[in-house]
């Protein structure tokens, strides 16, 4: 089999998955199929939106499929008819029965954005920077019926940068996983993986995000909210409330300083941005989005919108 191009079925569905298929497209084996979320509705006018990858695969002329029911013999004998070698399988955003982890003689792996064990689950490039981590990386797992939890093939680690953002760790998780998925590839072909039983008792989580979670919590230490902000950015934000507006926040800045007033207060609002009381320090917000409106520097703002020192920025409208 090593002599021959693989015969490869992917699944994926975000930009993040995207990468690892074009990766995939561009190397020496061949993307026989493409699975993928259905098409959702988005935007004000609910406009039936395609998924990222579904975009790429079409693109190369690769065909496409969305099942809205994987567990059906009808959806894996359609599987069966494209006589994969293998499945990878990079946030699909379902997890996978066995009886399609054991269609491909290879079985299924999987690129995840941690170097698991930590952050098994849907969102573990957003919850390494939330927590605080320095160093992340990606993981190539041979897949089971768990979550996460497969025996690791290959992994690569990297630094996260101070200020990096939940969006721009993904771009650089991206292009990690697809040339790591590609090594581990070659590495299956060869024959010169070892697989490595993860160790459980390490595990952490990473459950998927919900909007409410980016609710700030000023009685916390800037330091905390700091990582929060940027671990939710761009998606789902974190935010706090003004004048009974959503006030969505990004670009944070720990000021190690002190105050006496309560958390949540406005210390000062000038051009080099919004300055607010912390349970411990204080946090400077560069930018901000205000309800209805877009993304923009504090500073343009405050120009046609400011804030006195002492306003109490809300947890509640």
């Amino acid at each position: 089999m090593s002599a021959q191009p693989l015969r490869i079925i992917f699944m994926g569905t975000p930009d993040f998955a995207a990468a690892t298929l074009q990766a995939l497209i561009d190397g020496p084996d061949e993307v026989v199929a493409v699975v993928t979320q259905p098409d959702r509705a988005k935007g004000r006018g609910k406009k039936l939106t395609p998924p990222p990858v579904k975009l790429l695969a079409e693109g190369a002329d690769i065909p496409v499929l969305q099942p809205t029911k994987i567990k059906t013999e009808e959806f894996r004998n359609g599987l069966l008819t494209y006589r994969p070698n293998l499945f990878v399988v990079c946030a699909y955003g379902r997890i996978l029965p066995k009886s399609l982890l054991e269609l491909a003689p290879l079985g299924c792996i999987n690129v995840h954005g941690s170097l698991l064990p930590f952050y098994r689950g849907a969102a573990p490039i957003q919850w390494a920077i939330i927590k605080g981590e320095q160093d992340t990386g990606v993981t190539i797992i041979q897949m089971n019926a768990g979550m996460d939890t497969g025996d690791i093939l290959l992994k690569a680690a990297m630094k996260i940068e101070p200020g990096e953002t939940a969006g721009s760790l993904f771009a650089k998780l991206a292009e990690l996983g697809s040339v790591t998925l590609l090594k581990a590839i070659k590495g299956l072909k060869e024959g010169t993986l070892i697989p490595v039983p993860q160790d459980n008792s390490l595990a952490t989580l990473a459950p998927m995000l919900k909007k409410d979670d980016g609710l700030i919590d000023w009685q916390k230490d800037a330091k905390e909210i700091e990582c929060l902000i940027r671990g939710l950015d761009p998606w789902p934000t974190a935010f706090c409330f003004l004048d009974g507006g959503r006030l969505r926040l990004f670009n944070p800045e720990v000021v190690y300083r002190e105050s006496d007033a309560p958390p949540g207060t406005v210390l000062q609002a000038d051009k080099r941005g919004i300055l607010i009381a912390c349970g411990n320090n204080c946090l400077l917000i560069k930018e901000i989005q205000p309800q209805g409106k877009k993304r923009m520097p504090a500073e343009s703002f405050l120009c046609g919108h400011p804030i006195a020192a002492g306003t109490l920025l809300l947890q509640s409208n």
